[in-house]
C-alpha cells in the first residue's frame, strides 16, 4: 500500500494549511466569542474561490474533482485552526456531492455550480428532528402533493449553517402508510422560499462560530421538480450521504486533536516547574506519545475510508470506524492538552480551552459514537 500523497493532494493540503494560518487563525477566536457570522461567510467565500467547497465534485459542475482523499487532508488542515469553518465546509461539500449523485441534470446545472462557487454561500442538511435523531425514520415533517408541487410542514433541529445557507436539502414523509423508513423523500428548498423559516440560533458549548438553527416549514410550497431522487427513496439517500459525511467529521476531528496537542507540546517545552521544562517529566511525555499515536492512527482510518470512497468501493463501515475513533481520539487529546497546561488550559487566554469545547460535538453529529458502533457491529454480524 502506497501512503505517499500525490502531487495534487500534497498541493491541496499545503494550500489549505497556508489559507488556515493566514486567513482563519487571525479571526478564529473572535468568531468563537462574538458569533459574528459575517466572518464565517467571508471565510467560506474565500474557500470557494480556492475550490474547497466542491473538492470531490466534477469539474463540469464547477468542482475541483480532486477526490475524497484530498478533501480529507484539506479539511483536517482547516479543522486545526477553525472547527466552525471546517464543519461548514464539510456539510456544504456533502450537499454538493449529494446533488451530483442523486440530482437530475437540470438540478445539477441549476444548483451545484452556484453552491461550490460560494454564490449560495453554504448548503444545509435538514434531517434531524426532535423525535428523529439517531433514528431518522421517526421524523414527523411531511410533504403532501398539492396541485403542481408539494406542501412541506414540520421542523428540523440542529441544522448547520442555516443562518446563511442558500440551499436546504430536506427530508420529509411522503407516504404515511408505508413501512417505517420506506415513505420518506428528499426535497431541494431554496433560501427565502415562502414558508421556510429560520428559527433560533442554538447557544452551543463549542463550534460557536458555526450557525446551528431550528428550521421550520409552514405550508412551504415546493415545485415537483425539486424532488431529489426517487419518490419515497429518501431514507437510502440519507444513509449513503451520512457515510460520506463521517469522513468529513473524522477529518476535522483529527485537525482539532492535532491543534490541541501541537499547542500543548510547544507550551510544555517552555513552561518551567521544579527548575526544568515540564516536557521533561514522564507523565507529560506519555500524554504526548499516546495522543499523537492515536491521532495518527485515526487519520489513517479516515484516509482509508476516503480512499475506498474515491475508488468506488464500499466504505460505509470504514467511515464509521474512522469517525468513531477520530472523534474519541480528538476528545482524549484535547483533555490531555488542557491537563498539560494546568490552570492555563482552563482559561480563554489559551486556545486549548476552545479546542476542548469544539471537539466535544464530534462524537455526536453525523451519528453518535454509539450509532457508529452499531453500524460497525452490524456490518460484521451481517457478514
Amino acid at each position: 500500500m502506497d501512503f505517499k500523497r500525490t502531487d495534487e493532494q500534497a498541493m491541496i493540503q499545503e494550500t489549505a494549511r497556508t489559507f488556515a494560518q493566514k486567513e482563519l487563525e487571525p479571526v478564529a477566536d473572535k468568531l468563537d466569542k462574538t458569533k459574528d457570522f459575517s466572518l464565517i461567510v467571508n471565510n467560506v467565500k474565500k474557500l470557494a474561490e480556492l475550490g474547497f467547497m466542491g473538492l470531490a465534485v466534477p469539474e463540469c459542475y464547477g468542482g475541483s474533482e480532486a477526490g475524497a482523499v484530498a478533501y480529507s487532508l484539506a479539511l483536517t488542515e482547516i479543522g486545526k485552526v477553525c472547527a466552525s469553518t471546517a464543519v461548514t465546509m464539510s456539510v456544504t461539500n456533502m450537499v454538493a456531492e449529494l446533488l451530483v449523485e442523486f440530482g437530475t441534470d437540470t438540478q445539477k446545472q441549476k444548483y451545484v455550480p452556484n453552491l461550490v462557487s460560494g454564490e449560495l454561500v453554504a448548503g444545509s442538511f435538514c434531517l434531524t428532528e426532535s423525535s428523529a435523531g439517531s433514528d431518522p425514520t421517526g421524523m414527523k415533517t411531511t410533504a403532501v402533493l398539492h396541485e403542481d408541487g408539494y406542501l412541506l410542514n414540520g421542523s428540523k433541529l440542529f441544522i448547520t449553517s442555516a443562518d446563511y445557507a442558500g440551499i436546504f436539502i430536506v427530508w420529509a414523509v411522503t407516504d404515511k402508510q408505508a413501512q417505517r423508513g420506506k415513505g420518506i423523500s428528499v426535497f431541494i428548498v431554496e433560501k427565502d422560499t415562502p414558508g421556510c423559516v429560520i428559527g433560533r440560533n442554538e447557544e452551543k458549548m463549542g463550534q460557536r462560530g458555526s450557525a446551528t438553527n431550528e428550521v421550520l416549514f409552514e405550508d412551504c410550497r415546493i415545485p415537483k421538480e425539486n424532488l431529489l431522487g426517487e419518490l419515497n427513496g429518501g431514507y437510502g439517500i440519507a444513509l449513503a450521504e451520512l457515510a460520506g459525511g463521517r469522513i468529513g467529521i473524522g477529518s476535522l476531528s483529527v485537525g482539532i486533536g492535532l491543534a490541541a496537542m501541537d499547542f500543548a507540546t510547544s507550551y510544555a517545552k517552555e513552561r518551567i516547574q521544579f527548575g526544568k521544562p515540564v516536557s521533561s517529566f514522564q507523565a507529560l511525555q506519555w500524554m504526548i506519545a499516546d495522543s499523537y499515536t492515536e491521532l495518527e492512527a485515526a487519520q489513517l482510518l479516515v484516509l482509508r475510508a476516503a480512499f475506498l470512497k474515491e475508488t468506488g468501493q464500499s466504505f460505509s463501515r470504514e467511515a464509521a470506524m474512522g469517525k468513531l475513533y477520530a472523534s474519541e481520539a480528538a476528545n482524549r487529546a484535547c483533555y490531555k492538552a488542557v491537563q498539560m497546561l494546568g490552570g492555563y488550559g482552563y482559561v480563554e487566554e489559551y486556545p486549548v480551552e476552545r479546542f476542548y469545547r469544539d471537539a466535544r460535538v464530534t462524537t455526536l453529529y453525523e451519528g453518535t459514537s454509539e450509532i457508529q458502533r452499531l453500524v460497525i457491529a452490524r456490518s460484521f454480524l451481517k457478514n
